[in-house]
């Protein structure tokens, strides 16, 4: 062989082996993809290193990725990062925006009206009974709300003249008229009433009464006056009618009417009449209150309520106007809540998304062809650098052989 061809061949063959070599162990990473056989002997090398170890790596990326990169602070420092306020905020206005964006649409207002038609229901016909039967029983139950009733209204409360004369138009038309007295005067005027009434006029009275009782009576001026009561109705009930307007017992009794008030009693008997109508509320409400609600709420058509509620949020501009604020509430309160609990609550998901197992699920679920190429994607300069040094180096040693045979020469 002449001494140019030896000078010249040992690097371009050291160049070949050098990029060839690598290349082909960088394939041998992925390839063969599955085991070849020559009979019952499995071919050494096949398939390739990693998908024949794809297992035990899927094991190695998960424990890296849990022990070093997703630990349970990191984890915490992400949910942190998720839930900020203004996130956390932005998401809750989204769903109320749509909720109330469904609740809009005709398709959905049937079932919307339905659930909340069987909450109402629910609410008031079953748990507020339950709910006020409970609260009935405690001795302070609406104390104070009464006491304010009574002294704010009940205790300043009085007719005013149209009503009070409407009142005694209503008693004299339909309570005191004079047939109704004419009745009363019939049954109270008995043989035992008159003797008693009589008896007592001649034991009591004195000076001119006594004289009148004694020696002419009243005896038989009742009776002859219970027997024209009974005999002539009629005329009767004219001689008291007209006794009633004589004595204008219409403007006095619109008078006594205007007058009554609660202030007018001694300040004992108030006090006992407010404990006294706190007590009787309290009772009503624990005894007939729970029945009187479950009637009413029997009686309700509360799918009608439901469409009609449903109606008026759909129109309702403070509804739209209040989502923002909701929402901001919403978030302060979740805000709240993961400052005190984060840490305990990233403990408890930890074991449930079982990041590890998904990872290895993942990983042994990807075929070698597309982990290559993953791996591939990602160092791919990388890998061809490393070929491309294979090469460089085989010419390096080539060179030095060169060197080496030129210098025996």
């Amino acid at each position: 062989m002449s001494v140019p061809l030896n000078l010249v061949l040992p690097p371009l063959l050291g160049t070949v082996i050098g990029y060839f070599t690598n290349d082909i162990a960088i394939r041998m990473l992925f390839r063969p993809y599955r085991p070849f056989y020559l009979g019952a002997y499995r071919i050494p090398f096949t398939p390739g290193l990693i998908p024949s170890n794809q297992g035990r790596l899927a094991s190695r990326v998960a424990d890296t990725i849990t022990r070093s990169l997703l630990t349970p602070e990191e984890l915490q420092n992400i949910a942190r990062r998720l839930l900020q306020l203004e996130r956390t905020q932005a998401a809750i206005y989204w769903l109320l925006q749509t909720a109330l964006n469904q609740v809009k649409l005709e398709a959905y207002k049937a079932r919307t009206a339905k659930i909340l038609a069987g909450i109402l229901h629910d609410f008031l016909g079953e748990s507020l009974p339950r709910l006020l039967r409970i609260l009935a029983r405690q001795e302070d139950f609406l104390a104070e709300q009464i006491n304010q009733i009574f002294d704010r209204f009940l205790l300043e409360f009085r007719l005013s003249a149209t009503q009070a004369e409407q009142i005694a138009d209503w008693l004299l038309d339909l309570v005191l008229t004079p047939d109704l007295l004419r009745r009363a005067l019939i049954d109270f005027l008995t043989e035992e009433t008159i003797a008693v009434i009589d008896q007592d006029l001649r034991e009591q009275t004195t000076g001119t009464y006594w004289v009148v009782a004694n020696f002419f009576g009243v005896r038989n001026a009742l009776i002859r006056l219970r027997r024209f009561c009974i005999e002539e109705p009629e005329t009767a009930n004219q001689r008291l009618a007209e006794l009633m307007q004589s004595l204008g017992l219409k403007p006095r009794l619109t008078e006594l009417i205007q007058e009554l008030s609660l202030q007018n009693l001694p300040v004992i008997t108030m006090h006992k009449l407010r404990k006294q109508l706190r007590e009787l509320i309290r009772e009503y409400l624990q005894v007939d209150g729970p029945v009187l609600i479950q009637n009413l709420s029997d009686s309700l058509n509360w799918d009608e309520i439901a469409h009609l509620i449903l109606t008026r949020l759909r129109s309702s501009s403070i509804m739209n106007s209040s989502l923002s604020l909701i929402s901001e509430e919403l978030a302060l309160i979740i805000e709240r809540y993961l400052e005190k609990d984060l840490e305990q609550m990233i403990a408890q998901v930890i074991p449930i998304l079982d990041i590890d197992q998904a990872i290895i699920d993942r990983v042994n679920a990807t075929s070698p062809a597309d982990l290559e190429a993953g791996i591939q994607g990602i160092v791919r300069s990388e890998l061809q650098a490393i070929v491309n040094l294979g090469g460089i180096l085989g010419l390096l040693v080539g060179l030095g052989q060169s060197l080496f045979l030129w210098g025996q020469t």
